[in-house]
């Protein structure tokens, strides 16, 4: 079918749009990054400007930066890693044994996953206390497991329920067991379901910040938290919180990139030249 060019010019002008809207922010930010304070707000439009890595030295420089990047990476691959391994798990099981209430179970666990993060910054605050978790990254690591383990659980559910069973069969007729049936014949099928539901643990557990901030010490801050810093009582330090927010948004995107590539290969695997 074909479609009228006036149809197909006003399709591709919302997509720009779309687009700079979506990208805006990011320049505005990375540039806002290399300017100095009065550039920043200054109310002429300033295109072209004299760029400066002051913000980015003064962020690396002073204020612990390498301390808080490590809690991140710490908190951030740790939730994530344990996430997915508890998910995947907890997905199988849902998917290929029998007992009451298992679809209840599957598609109902999602549904925690609504619960409004700062809803849950006093009570888990007072639970955490208790047990000694506050001011911990172990912590934060549980907290961040338990908010993403529910969609974890519905997002590969329906990854292994894509699995023949008789791949499965197959496996066990060689004589492998249920463990080895698994790691073996389903974890390299839901490959691009690991993949995504590691980008989306990771960003959750890496940009949070109101738990972070509640339940963290200057020991413990991430980057996020680190950020707020430069929120002074003499105003914002716009320079250096878009230098740090620049820095922020580096490793997700690495780690979303090199998860894609997983999604990709995962979803030609099967792919046979003609």
């Amino acid at each position: 079918m074909n479609t009228h060019p006036a149809v197909a010019l006003l399709r591709q002008l919302a997509l720009v749009i779309l687009a700079a809207l979506c990208i805006g922010p990011i320049v505005l930010m990375v540039a806002t990054s290399f300017k100095v304070q009065n550039q920043i707000f200054s109310t002429a439009l300033n295109f072209l400007f004299v760029p400066t890595l002051d913000n980015y030295r003064d962020v690396l420089n002073e204020g612990g930066f390498t301390r808080y990047l490590g809690n991140s990476l710490f908190v951030g691959i740790i939730s994530t890693v344990i996430t997915v391994f508890l998910g995947c798990m907890a997905a199988y099981g849902l998917a290929r044994f029998r007992f009451h209430g298992r679809s209840t179970l599957a598609y109902t666990s999602l549904l925690l996953r609504t619960v409004p993060l700062a809803v849950l910054a006093v009570p888990v605050y007072r639970l955490w206390s208790e047990v000694g978790l506050v001011n911990s990254l172990w912590g934060l690591v549980l907290l961040y497991v338990a908010v993403n383990l529910p969609f974890t659980i519905w997002l590969l559910y329906g990854f292994v329920q894509q699995v023949p069973h008789e791949l499965e069969e197959a496996a066990a007729i060689d004589g492998c067991g249920p463990l080895r049936v698994f790691y073996k014949v389903v974890l390299p099928l839901i490959r691009p379901g690991l993949a995504a539901a590691a980008i989306f643990t990771f960003r959750i557990a890496w940009n949070e910040f109101i738990l972070a901030l509640v339940l963290s010490d200057r020991a413990t801050r991430t980057l996020p938290v680190a950020a707020s810093l430069y929120i002074t009582d003499m105003g914002v330090e716009w320079g250096k919180v878009m230098a740090l927010g620049t820095l922020i948004a580096v490793p997700p995107l690495i780690f979303t990139f090199i998860a894609a590539r997983q999604i990709i290969t995962g979803l030609t695997a099967g792919a046979v030249k003609g």
